[in-house]
C-alpha cells in the first residue's frame, strides 16, 4: 500500500485547493457542469473603465476571500468569473455610482483529481473536460494485476469536513456497451484502487479521518 500513502498527501493537498459550490455536491452520477470556479491561488485584475484609479489585481487567499479597495474582504472562492464580477459590482455600489467592471482571470489552478494504489502510475492527474473515472486510470497508465478493478473507491468533498465514499465496479466497463455507466469525475476527486477486496466501507467519512482510512486500507485478504 506504498503507493496509497504517498498519494495521501497529495489528496488532502487537492482538497484543500477544492472549494465547495453546489456543482461540486452534486451525485457522483449526475453530470459535471464545467465551468471553471475560482480557487485559493488563482491571480485576478479588477479593472474600471470609469475610474482606473481603482484597478489592482489581487491573489484569492486560502480562505477564499480577496481584498479590494473599494468594498474591502469578498470571498469569491468557488464562484464562476462573472459570477465574482456581479458580487464585486454590488459590494462596489455602496460607495460607487453605477461601477463599471471588467475582471479578468490571469493566472488559474488547473482543476485536478489523484488516483492511487493499484495502478502503473499513481500521482495527481489534470482534469479535462469530461474525464472519467475509467479514463482516469487509463491515464494513469492503467490497473495492475492485483487492482481489483471492481472495488474501486471514489471519494468526494461534499463539505469542509466530510467526504463521500462510492464504491466503483470498473470490470466491465472495457466493454463498449457500459461506458454510459462511468462516472464523471468533478476537481478534488480521488480513486483509489485497492489490492484487495474492500470489507467495510462508510458512505460519508470525515476529511480529518481520511489518512487513517486508506492507510492502512480496511480491506480482507
Amino acid at each position: 500500500m506504498r503507493a496509497i500513502a504517498v498519494t495521501t498527501a497529495a489528496f488532502l493537498m487537492c482538497l484543500a485547493m477544492c472549494v465547495p459550490s453546489a456543482r461540486a455536491q452534486a451525485s457522483p452520477r449526475q453530470p459535471l457542469s464545467f465551468r471553471y470556479v475560482l480557487r485559493p491561488g488563482d491571480t485576478l485584475t479588477l479593472q474600471y473603465r470609469l475610474t482606473p484609479d481603482l484597478n489592482q489585481t489581487v491573489v484569492v487567499q486560502p480562505d477564499g476571500f480577496i481584498s479590494i479597495n473599494v468594498a474591502g474582504d469578498i470571498k469569491i472562492a468557488g464562484l464562476t468569473v462573472p459570477e465574482a464580477r456581479d458580487l464585486i459590482v454590488h459590494k462596489d455600489e455602496a460607495s460607487l455610482n453605477k461601477p463599471e467592471l471588467n475582471l479578468i482571470l490571469e493566472e488559474f489552478t488547473h482543476p485536478s483529481i489523484v488516483i492511487a494504489g493499484e495502478v502503473l502510475k499513481p500521482g495527481q492527474i489534470e482534469l479535462k473536460e469530461h474525464t472519467t473515472a475509467l479514463s482516469a486510470v487509463l491515464l494513469a497508465g492503467g490497473f495492475t494485476e492485483s487492482a481489483k478493478s471492481g472495488q474501486v473507491l471514489l471519494f468526494r468533498k461534499v463539505d469542509a469536513e466530510r467526504l463521500e465514499v462510492t464504491k466503483l465496479n470498473l470490470t466491465n466497463l472495457r466493454r463498449t456497451s457500459h461506458l454510459k455507466s462511468d462516472v464523471t469525475l468533478q476537481p478534488g476527486d480521488m480513486i483509489l484502487v485497492p489490492r484487495d477486496k474492500v470489507s467495510r466501507i462508510e458512505h460519508y467519512i470525515r476529511i480529518i479521518d481520511f489518512g487513517a482510512f486508506v492507510n492502512p486500507l480496511q480491506t480482507v485478504q
